[in-house]
């Protein structure tokens, strides 16, 4: 049976603290709301209306903030770059024989424009996915591993019944990965070729 790994994307391959940030100040410039697109930017993982409604917007424009959002992101994702090991990460997995999905909250159309920005081969990408969301998808790609930064991640790969490894490159630290469900946690990506080449060698 084939190998698939899952990864999240922000802040599990990408930076996107940078080009999220100069979006939402843009965005809040233009509805005149008082959302910081850096403190904005640190707190990635869930859909974009619900961090926008935790950073205050009213509920009644979000819908449009969503919409010009959509429209501003394009022009930021050449400010978004691989995180640490990301590229070694996907490419252990190749080595290993496996397959890579890419299983995220973004919106889909703007994941791809970073997956082929930064010339990925990416098995599947599946987006607009959050949380336990996430669990049809590694399911169906009959995954063994989710790769995330974030407590849903982990919540999304237990939920699919996978190993759940979490990265503490974004919001959320070691100690929310473990008590979310991680069965390991790395600082960063750059560890991830070890660990798969032992737990590859075991399974």
């Amino acid at each position: 049976m084939t190998f698939t790994v899952g990864f999240d994307l922000d802040m599990t391959l990408i930076d996107s603290r940078p080009g999220v940030a100069t979006a939402i100040d843009i965005l809040a410039r233009e509805f005149d709301l008082s959302m910081d697109g850096s403190h904005f930017a640190e707190h990635l993982g869930p859909p974009l209306a619900t961090l926008l409604g935790d950073a205050g917007a009213p509920d009644d424009l979000i819908p449009h903030l969503v919409i010009r959002y959509r429209e501003l992101y394009p022009a930021v994702v050449d400010q978004i770059t691989a995180l640490p090991g990301a590229d070694a990460a996907l490419a252990a997995v190749r080595a290993d024989g496996g397959r890579t999905v890419v299983v995220t909250g973004k919106f889909e159309p703007h994941a791809r424009l970073h997956i082929d920005h930064l010339g990925w081969h990416i098995d599947r990408l599946a987006g607009d996915l959050w949380a336990t969301g996430k669990a049809d998808v590694l399911r169906e790609e009959s995954a063994r591993v989710f790769v995330g930064d974030h407590a849903g991640d982990m919540r999304g790969a237990k939920a699919a019944g996978v190993v759940a490894v979490g990265v503490t490159t974004g919001p959320c630290d070691a100690d929310g990965l473990w008590s979310a469900g991680a069965d390991v946690v790395l600082d960063d990506l750059l560890r991830f070729p070890e660990w798969l080449a032992e737990h590859a060698s075991g399974r």
